[in-house]
């Protein structure tokens, strides 16, 4: 009886942990950043070779922000996911923006829809249009989808959904591992 009890204890814990998005969300804000890096996927010279043609900012390629802590993200102004996020993106790109480079890029919109977005909201992260293939080890299957990259092309955080990516925990990531 007593092993019985102790075993549905164990499994209302589990399924709270699993279940519950805060608890979850919680012990993944403090214990991802540290298999991340020890388990990180490196991205090589040939993933950044991708022409950017700059919406709000100059086109460049993105092989030119290599060497460089960089907060990667894919998304679409047909996104709802993607535009949920912006609010806290731009926080993150105010306050952080001198420690990592901001890439964002803009997948299956026209131009004149991404300018007209940017604008009705003031947001200033720098948003770009890949011109060239991008690499299938960052192409993103969902939408939106962001890497935070370390200088030597380590892949620290891949993220499939909308996150809040102003929240302490990812501003301390960046100060203290995007170096």
């Amino acid at each position: 009886m007593k092993k019985n009890i102790i075993y549905l204890v164990l499994i209302v814990v589990i399924a709270g942990i699993a279940l519950i998005p805060g608890v979850r969300n919680f012990l993944k804000d403090t214990f991802f950043p540290v298999a991340t890096i020890e388990n990180a996927v490196h991205i090589s010279e040939e993933d950044y070779d991708i022409e950017l043609k700059g919406i709000n900012a100059p086109s460049t390629n993105l092989k030119n922000f290599k060497d460089k802590g960089i907060f990667l993200n894919f998304w679409g102004t047909w996104c709802p996911p993607c535009r949920k996020e912006w609010p806290s993106i731009q926080k993150l790109y105010n306050s952080r923006k001198d420690h990592v480079d901001f890439v964002l890029i803009a997948m299956n919109d026209k131009e004149e829809d991404v300018r007209k977005f940017l604008k009705e909201n003031n947001y200033t992260v720098p948003v770009y249009i890949a011109q060239s293939p991008i690499s299938e080890k960052i192409l993103p299957k969902v939408f939106p989808t962001t890497f935070l990259l370390d200088k030597h092309g380590r892949i620290l955080i891949k993220e499939d959904a909308t996150k809040d990516w102003d929240t302490e925990t990812v501003h301390q990531f960046i100060d203290n591992i995007i170096k």
